[in-house]
């Protein structure tokens, strides 16, 4: 348990295993959020839980609990993860890759201009600073959120370890 323990309160992922059935660890949980409504709120069913906290104020960066519940012979295997919502994370990694790819070709317009001694992108070089700017500027909006989002994922943190660590299969 303490193994499980530490991984939830270092990682973004864990995975844990208890003797209780599908539909158990569905009504635990269940019980769990119903006793704190004020605090958390989600959507629960036999295969998949996500789990938000309450707040006063909606940011971008909103993180949530998504927990999968699999049945592996005997043994129910609970699945979580912290973080931002799909749309979210895969936005920034598209603003990544797009940003990156821009850097590689402006940088190598600059490149091959230098190697051949042509003056045909002189604009290629402030470009490439210019989108490694943007890379910056989108780092900083990722940590800023995640900043934002600190006391909200510990509470998702608090969750995880009260409303699953009781249940895990002892070893």
């Amino acid at each position: 348990m303490k193994e499980t323990l530490n991984s939830i309160r270092n990682r973004p992922r864990f995975k844990l295993y208890t003797d209780l059935s599908p539909e158990e660890y569905e009504t635990n949980l269940r019980n769990y959020l119903d006793k704190n409504h004020d605090q958390f709120y989600g959507n629960i069913n036999r295969e998949v839980a996500t789990i938000f906290v309450r707040t006063t104020e909606e940011s971008y960066w909103k993180p949530n609990l998504a927990l999968r519940i699999e049945k592996e012979e005997e043994t129910t295997v609970i699945r979580g993860i912290f973080g931002p919502s799909t749309s979210v994370w895969t936005f920034f990694m598209f603003m990544y890759f797009l940003l990156t790819v821009s850097w590689m070709t402006f940088f190598t317009l600059y490149y091959v201009e230098k190697q051949i001694n042509t003056d045909n992108y002189p604009w290629s070089l402030p470009c490439s600073f210019g989108v490694l700017v943007l890379i910056a500027l989108t780092y900083a909006a990722a940590r800023f959120g995640q900043l934002k989002a600190k006391d909200e994922m510990l509470l998702l943190r608090k969750f995880a370890e009260e409303s699953t660590l009781h249940v895990e299969k002892e070893d």
